[in-house]
């Protein structure tokens, strides 16, 4: 399928490109026809909202799950929305029987509002957090795999991992850890914020146990379209965030209704999807993937940078800021907050002591945004500059 150039592609989407755009990654971008069905359905849900959310909602968000689990070869019944893939992780951590002793591991490449999460429900019964710390920026799969398992323990009751890592970029090897974990009895949560719509997905065959993700970033759904996945063995006592009329009636009827919400983002998932394919599918992600290896060149080249860290596949990417110094988190706060300063919206992501700049590309990028983006990261971090004859 061909991916439309990015001039065409800017036009679907309502964003300003007076500055450079160059972090997709966060909050993704959400096309104009993807609002306006979303407009259409709160037109709808508006005019009768009884009528609406009594006899309409229950059977439009069933066929939003049946359109969303078709796009990643899973059962309908297997799929909840929820707000955002931190819901759906919190869902399964607060459902999980804690006990003191037991421990649950979590990654130094995972996300930190995740492992907050773990914190506090490890705090409240006297279990523990194991953080395993796993190399940047690159290291190879058998290795990732092995320093999870390694940390194993007869008390360990949950693996949680990233699909595509938020800080990081990396992609893991999330079938291969679950086949690791099986073999201990351990269940694996994947946090999949990045991937539905960035890598080619079929839950089922990743022989995880629970898979949450965002469809608002690499679907081009509406924000706040997430979803959690469960296999069947694994919902029995799976509960949504909040408890409400659908509880006891199994795992899609308790999350298909939590109280009064605003249902249309999950309602457009059907046309999200549609906006991926017209605007290339797996096209698309395989030139996105090319686009920020590209990228992370040249800002790179531009910058004097000494380090690059791109995974094959990747619609993202590291580079290392030349800045002098350890860089530890309350310092990358401070360099990212002078370059949003600047209306430049580019994460700044601390790892073995220093600053990372956090590329993405997407459909209405070009090689310039990222020279741009290099020129204002240049002009207000002390330190840094373009390099004589860069480009």
């Amino acid at each position: 399928m061909t991916v439309p150039s990015p001039a065409e592609a800017r036009a679907q989407f309502g964003l300003d490109h007076s500055r450079p755009i160059v972090n997709h990654g966060s909050f993704g971008a959400t096309p104009l026809s993807v609002l306006q069905a979303q407009d259409a359905w709160r037109a709808r849900m508006e005019a009768a909202p009884t009528l609406f959310m009594a006899r309409v909602l229950p059977d439009a968000l069933r066929a939003a799950a049946a359109a969303l689990a078709g796009f990643m070869g899973a059962r309908p019944q297997d799929i909840a929305f929820v707000t955002n893939a931190t819901a759906g992780c919190s869902a399964v951590i607060n459902s999980l029987p804690l006990a003191a002793g037991d421990d649950v591991i979590v990654t130094t490449h995972g996300y930190r509002a995740v492992e907050h999460g773990v914190r506090r429900a490890t705090a409240r019964v006297g279990a523990s957090l194991q953080l395993v710390d796993l190399p940047f920026p690159t290291a190879a799969d058998d290795l990732i795999v092995a320093t999870i398992a390694g940390r194993i323990t007869p008390r360990t009751r949950l693996v949680i991992v990233d699909h595509i890592t938020s800080p990081g970029a990396a992609i893991l090897p999330v079938a291969a850890i679950a086949a690791a974990c099986r073999r201990h009895g351990v269940p694996v949560l994947v946090d999949g914020a990045h991937a539905p719509g960035h890598l080619a997905l079929d839950l089922p065959s990743l022989g995880v146990d629970w898979y949450a993700g965002n469809a608002h970033k690499w679907l081009f759904a509406a924000k706040g379209c997430a979803f959690l996945w469960a296999r069947e063995d694994r919902q029995q006592g799976l509960d949504p965030p909040v408890v409400s009329h659908g509880y006891g009636q199994g795992f899609a009827a308790s999350f298909d209704w939590t109280g009064t919400f605003d249902p249309s983002a999950f309602l457009t998932i059907d046309t999200a999807i549609a906006a991926w394919h017209g605007f290339g599918g797996a096209a698309l992600a395989a030139r996105n993937a090319a686009l920020a290896g590209d990228a992370a060149a040249l800002v790179a080249r531009l910058l004097g940078s000494p380090s690059v860290s791109h995974a094959p596949g990747c619609g993202m990417a590291l580079v290392a800021l030349p800045v002098d110094g350890p860089v530890d988190p309350a310092r990358a706060l401070a360099l990212r907050a002078l370059l949003f300063d600047e209306g430049l919206d580019l994460p700044v992501t601390p790892f073995g002591g220093r600053a990372w700049l956090r590329l993405s590309a997407q459909v209405y990028n070009t090689l310039d945004d990222y020279a741009q983006a290099a020129a204002i990261v240049a002009r207000v971090i002390p330190g840094v500059a373009i390099q004589p004859n860069a480009r």
